[in-house]
């Protein structure tokens, strides 16, 4: 059992389970009726994106200290109350089921799912 990072309207795999979207918005131009059979994700749960202003910041960078100032905004955010305890129960989760989080940018190492899979393990997460 484990979580997979995924990127958003990409294939599934074999044992992803359910596709949790973590994102600020939905897909532009897609039906809400797609969203699960277009590979986008079958729950959005924004709980886990940044905050409007922090995504702006990192869908911005182009430097590393950019994306380290972005980073420290996120892993801020994430501090609160409501952030921090859907990370430790997707934490707990993963040790008995299959699932997946994801996020729509190409390149995961500036996107934010790669600081979500950081406090995930941090939070002792079984991550494929």
């Amino acid at each position: 059992m484990a979580i997979r990072i995924v990127r958003l309207g990409s294939g599934r795999m074999p044992d992803e389970g359910t596709r949790i979207g973590t994102v600020r918005r939905p897909p532009r131009g897609v039906a809400k009726s797609e969203f699960a059979s277009g590979n986008w994700y079958d729950v959005w749960y924004p709980n886990l994106a940044s905050s409007v202003e922090a995504m702006k910041l990192g869908q911005a960078v182009e430097t590393d200290a950019q994306w380290r100032e972005f980073e420290k905004s996120f892993r801020r955010e994430m501090k609160a109350p409501d952030a921090s305890r859907s990370i430790e129960l997707l934490a707990a989760l993963s040790k008995n089921s299959y699932f997946s989080v994801g996020c729509y940018c190409e390149i995961e190492a500036r996107c934010h799912r790669s600081i979500l899979r950081q406090l995930l393990l941090e939070a002792g997460a079984s991550i494929v």
